[in-house]
């Protein structure tokens, strides 16, 4: 069995869609010699998949949660700062206050809203504890975790995406495949390079560039391989376009890790004599 990205087929339906036109397209399509086909996922990438969707879906839902409360607090009078650690902080003596500007219905309301933000959390340190423990026994995982930016989640996400990266030939594949590289619309000679595509697995771009921003920015960057290049990137690109950039060297960096199967060697730096 092989699967083909609905967009691939798209070009080969001659006209109007339907069940034998949509066929004879797929038949066409497959037997093209560069034609890319989707990896079958095994059981184990398809439950790790699950996991992450699952714990994303509750991090939204927890951030709409938090989001609520501010509003119904704020028409009250009652002003937080953006931190939801603030917020859990204070929310307790708020309820508790009898002098706060909150009718006894409001009360209840932001009661039960607490009680279900409590629950959240409790959930979401369950999925993170399952993660971490997948993280700590997979081997794969385990190699992904040497790579700096690259912590449990993001190492969990990327094994459940690409498995052991066979799908890419090298490592910009793997990139672009994410929308890490600029979008092209060249023409007549003429090359024009945009923003980032965005295309891909929009749930693993978006963690590996967080992971990228804690190396940017938290980082000790003497004691990595790649300090210099961002230090030297940084004086003369923007802070965001330096962690994109660095998003991308970290996924060319997981697949080469991946595909051969080896430990991250950092690349030992230059001696000046």
């Amino acid at each position: 069995m092989k699967l083909i990205p609905a967009q691939f087929v798209k070009p080969f339906v001659k006209s109007n869609k339907n069940d034998f036109i949509d066929a004879e397209a797929i038949a066409e399509a497959v037997d093209r010699e560069n034609m890319r086909f989707v990896p079958i996922k095994t059981d184990d990438q398809l439950d790790l998949q699950a996991l992450h969707r699952v714990r994303d879906r509750l991090m939204a839902r927890r951030t709409a949660l938090i989001n609520q409360i501010r509003a119904f607090l704020l028409v009250r009078g009652t002003v937080f700062a953006k931190s939801p650690i603030r917020l859990r902080e204070a929310l307790p003596e708020v309820l508790e206050n009898v002098n706060e500007n909150l009718t006894p219905r409001m009360r209840n309301l932001v009661a039960m809203l607490w009680s279900e933000w409590k629950d959240l959390e409790l959930q979401i340190v369950q999925m993170n504890d399952e993660v971490e423990r997948i993280a700590s026994s997979d081997a794969a995982c385990r190699r992904l975790r040497q790579i700096p930016g690259i912590g449990p989640l993001v190492a969990t996400a990327i094994v459940a995406s690409i498995g052991n990266g066979a799908a890419f030939r090298k490592g910009r594949e793997f990139a672009a495949w994410m929308g890490l590289l600029p979008k092209q619309h060249s023409t007549g000679g003429k090359a024009r390079l945009y923003g980032i595509s965005k295309r891909g697995n929009s749930y693993l771009r978006k963690i590996l560039i967080h992971g990228a921003r804690a190396v940017v920015l938290r980082s000790k960057r003497d004691r990595i391989a790649m300090g210099a290049w961002m230090t030297s990137l940084e004086t003369r690109a923007p802070r965001n376009v330096l962690i994109v950039a660095t998003a991308h060297k970290l996924a060319r960096i997981a697949w080469a890790v991946l595909s051969t199967g080896q430990d991250y060697r950092a690349v030992p730096k230059a001696v000046t004599v």
